[in-house]
């Protein structure tokens, strides 16, 4: 086996290592563009998980509202924030809690 035909072997897998090396740096199409693709996903998929939990949340509170008297009063009380007379309301300074039905 001569040097020109030991030469020929290595030619195709450096011109292929070649290839795959600048796919991988290559900004718009290469490793970062796939790793910044990626945690785009999960940053996406943990915001579904998010809204799916507040969409269960507000299907408990509509289903309380549709069957429970007492939810739909406290409801309407507290958007328009009235009390009953003789009630004495106490609000706290902080986040909103939910509501309770």
């Amino acid at each position: 086996m001569g040097g020109r035909e030991l030469r020929r072997y290595w030619i195709l897998p450096a011109i292929v290592a070649l290839v795959l090396v600048a796919a991988m740096l290559d900004g718009e199409a290469g490793l970062r563009s796939w790793l910044r693709l990626r945690g785009d996903l999960r940053a996406a998929e943990a915001r579904i998980e998010t809204l799916r939990e507040e969409i269960a949340v507000q299907e408990e509170e509509t289903e309380a509202l549709r069957s429970d008297p007492f939810a739909i009063e406290a409801a309407i009380r507290e958007d328009l924030h009235l009390a009953r007379p003789g009630e004495t309301v106490v609000r706290l300074l902080g986040e909103p809690s939910p509501r309770i039905p």
